[in-house]
């Protein structure tokens, strides 16, 4: 049995050695520099409001889950949680619609909600003023966690498995031998230990930088005073009676503590904090930041009016670059784990998945969101965290689009077609860290099918000049820059039986092969989806998701296997559309015809003076191929591919067309479309499952395995004027059954396409999606929309 050693008694240590013992590993030790359970962290003064809508699937899970956990526990007879209900009141129009659309998500994830007449929500909350209320959300299961009471009864349960807590140790340092832990040096001696895991919390970072990890989490300080004695809550015996309350107009929240009511503010100055050196969370009241949002209260409050705030904190708490907590283990030191940047509304779904992930080999809750290993080194330098973090906290109750990018840092990172792509008036919006085109301005005049108007959601970010692009995709020929792409090369002795074992496809082809192949964690769960070309006997260049792919290699590559992020130094040009072939082929002097160069086929080529790797792959549905050179090449490939396009129309195509595109024809978008919680059957990959080819992870789990009770299922729109953007709740029979993954107006069909899963239906079934509280009508559509048998792709 593993000897685990938590550093950090608050909610989440708290949490986690629970979930620990509960699953059998009892040689848990808890630590924390603090006294037990109040440690001086975030949990000692959170306010312990849970609120479970959230965009994200995982998140809501953390906290439905959180929420379940902490009703059912109590502590000496006393509750470690209120389930008063949450409600979140709108005084615009604009939060209005927007709370329609978190009614979607509570129901697209599976929480009860309800949306509230602005009567039915003074009926709830009282003190509200009936003037400044449009309408509510109301969530009855949420409510009010007692962090250091649902943090102590944890922990008993865990000390009557066979845990020990320990306050009062400060951690000085983390053992280790020949790249594992050993133990934690603390104050008060060594504690011999197999795994180390971090709860830290806000000193999560500094414990980081004892083994040489940086944990991008920014301690930032937040407002938070309780008033006076209320006269409307005059009599009042019982902690809190009403809903907690959400006045995310003005960045507030409020809870009751007896006759007095607490208000947290956001809409404060960002204030981060330097935390070396402090001992404990809490940091001088500001009353000069707190005075514009206590005038908002008494606007929304007026029983406000004759009191004052008074017992006023600036309460710190973790925020990351992208508002996701952190999980995982150390690269470079194996047994060193973090659970860190958790909130008390997520800290026992966090535990759990933490738990499953040490004890099981993974979570039963998709972690791609949280994995600690998703971010790229540019998003760990010290001025990125602190200027997100800062970001995230302005932006905590601000009504964000899917597509809104942070506006600051940037640009980071340009492909070497950035300079010409800003001549043709590229619209850029951001994906980790790189600038990428959604349009080109200088695309305005051209040829596009009619496209309906759309409502003000769905048309942010997004321009009709997508048509234009998507069209002349369909029609001629367009350039598309895919260098945002990981791109891995897989070298050395090994390195196909290392893939082979890897991957669910048999890569044991001729050089020049490129195969379309899945990974799978070892519940049989899709990892990520992959293309890996055999450029040479042992040498592989593999088209990857993100960083998560990069570190899952490197978890599993042996000795003699070399791996290499080759991302930048590279650069993609997908050259795609009927007239492709007659550009590329009077420029390169390789055979580009059908016969000479086959589908799913790479060789190396000179197009130009430009030396280039091309595949002939397309993820747009037209004839093409993928162009990969060095950057120091890259805007010459650019110039020469422009110039001698001009004569067949050629274009510049953006991301906003290429969903479009690539929705028509089916192909799935991982970390959207599927994650681990779904298998390649499900997601209608099983195409790339060869069972027969040797054993491969995952492999044993799929043997035998059932048909389908789900499915990713493609939907089409009836009303061709109608938008759905993902995430909204899909509706068979007038039940909630399933949910939207990924959409977009399909150019070439005529109407929006949207992929959902949903229990396995027939093409024909009708269906409702949710958009804004409103039902549109959908029909389960045959897959692929557009050229079924491939014709135009293979000619």
């Amino acid at each position: 049995m593993a000897r685990v050693v938590i550093i950090g008694a608050g909610i989440v240590g708290c949490a986690l050695a629970d979930e620990l013992t509960e699953r059998g590993w009892t040689e848990v030790t808890v630590l924390d520099r603090g006294p037990l359970f109040a440690t001086g962290g975030s949990s000692s003064h959170a306010p312990g409001l849970v609120f479970q809508t959230n965009p994200s699937k995982t998140m809501t899970e953390f906290a439905a889950y959180t929420v379940a956990k902490y009703t059912a526990l109590a502590l000496d007879g006393e509750p470690c949680f209120q389930q008063v209900g949450g409600l979140e009141v709108a005084t615009t129009p604009e939060r209005l619609a927007e709370l329609k659309r978190r009614h979607g998500f509570a129901t697209a994830w599976g929480v009860e909600a309800f949306l509230r007449t602005p009567e039915e929500c003074v009926a709830l909350h009282p003190l509200l003023d009936p003037a400044q209320v449009l309408g509510g959300l109301h969530v009855p299961t949420d409510g009010l966690a007692k962090a250091v009471r649902a943090g102590e009864a944890q922990a008993r349960a865990a000390i009557a498995r066979g845990a020990r807590f320990l306050g009062g140790h400060e951690v000085t340092g983390i053992a280790q031998d020949s790249g594992r832990v050993t133990g934690v040096e603390t104050n008060e001696g060594h504690f011999p230990a197999d795994i180390v895991v971090s709860c830290a919390g806000f000193w999560g970072a500094k414990l980081g930088r004892l083994v040489g990890l940086t944990v991008p989490l920014q301690p930032m300080a937040h407002q938070y005073a309780k008033t006076g004695p209320l006269a409307a809550l005059a009599g009042q015996e019982i902690e809190a009676s009403k809903p907690i309350l959400r006045h995310q107009d003005r960045d507030l929240y409020f809870r009751e503590h007896g006759d007095r009511l607490g208000i947290g503010s956001y809409a404060h100055r960002p204030m981060p904090v330097d935390v070396d050196g402090r001992t404990d969370g809490l940091m001088e009241f500001t009353p000069e930041d707190f005075a514009p949002a206590w005038d908002d209260a008494v606007e929304l409050l007026p029983a406000l009016a004759d009191a004052k705030a008074e017992d006023g904190i600036n309460g710190i708490f973790s925020f990351t670059p992208d508002g996701f907590p952190l999980i995982g283990e150390h690269r470079d030191l194996a047994g060193f784990w973090v659970a860190e940047a958790v909130w008390v509304t997520h800290s026992a779904g966090v535990a759990k998945a933490t738990a499953e992930w040490l004890v099981d080999g993974r979570s039963t809750t998709d972690l791609h969101e949280c994995d600690l290993h998703r971010f790229e080194e540019i998003h760990l330098a010290p001025d990125y965290i602190v200027a997100r973090g800062c970001q995230n906290f302005v932006e905590v109750y601000d009504i964000l689009h899917p597509l809104q990018p942070m506006e600051s840092p940037r640009p980071l990172r340009t492909s070497p077609f950035y300079p010409r792509q800003q001549e043709l008036g590229a619209v850029f919006l951001e994906a980790n860290g790189w600038e990428r085109p959604h349009w080109y301005e200088a695309n305005a005049a051209l040829e596009a099918p009619a496209v309906p108007e759309r409502d003000a959601w769905s048309a942010r970010y997004w321009s009709p000049i997508a048509a234009a692009e998507s069209h002349a995709t369909r029609e001629s020929v367009a350039l598309y820059d895919m260098s945002a792409l990981k791109r891995i090369e897989v070298s050395g002795l090994g390195a196909l039986d290392f893939l082979q074992r890897l991957t669910t496809s048999n890569l044991a082809k001729s050089v020049g092969s490129v195969t379309y192949t899945l990974l799978l964690d070892f519940a049989g769960g899709v990892r990520s989806d992959l293309t890996v070309a055999r450029l040479g006997e042992q040498r592989f260049q593999v088209g990857a998701n993100g960083n998560l792919d990069l570190d899952w290699f490197r978890q599993h590559a042996p000795a003699g296997v070399a791996l290499r992020d080759m991302t930048p130094g590279t650069c993609c040009l997908g050259v795609w559309g009927p007239l492709a072939r007659e550009l590329v082929q009077p420029l390169t002097r390789e055979d580009f015809s059908h016969k000479g160069f086959g589908y799913f086929r790479a060789k190396h080529a000179y197009v130009g003076n430009v030396p280039v790797t091309a595949m002939r792959l397309s993820y747009v549905g037209e004839l093409g191929w993928e162009l990969y050179t060095t950057a120091d090449n890259g805007l010459k490939l650019w110039d020469t591919l422009w110039e001698a396009g001009q004569r067949h129309g050629i274009v510049a195509g953006g991301r906003s067309a290429f969903n479009s595109l690539r929705l028509e024809k089916g192909y799935r978008a991982w970390g959207t479309d599927m994650t681990p919680e779904h298998d390649p059957y499900e997601a209608g990959l099983g195409f790339a499952v060869r069972l027969d080819k040797g054993d491969f992870v995952g492999r044993s789990a799929l043997v035998d395995r059932a048909e389908p009770a789900r499915r990713l299922t493609c939907l089409t729109l009836n009303d061709p004027a109608a938008n759905v953007l993902g995430k909204e709740p899909v509706f068979r029979h007038g039940t909630p059954a399933g949910y939207v993954t990924s959409a977009a107006f399909g150019y070439t069909i005529g109407r929006t396409i949207a992929y959902a899963w949903l229990p396995a239906t027939e093409p024909g079934t009708p269906v409702t999606i949710e958009y804004f509280g409103e039902k549109l009508p959908a029909t389960v559509a045959a897959e692929p929309l557009f050229d079924p048998q491939m014709a135009r792709i293979r000619r």
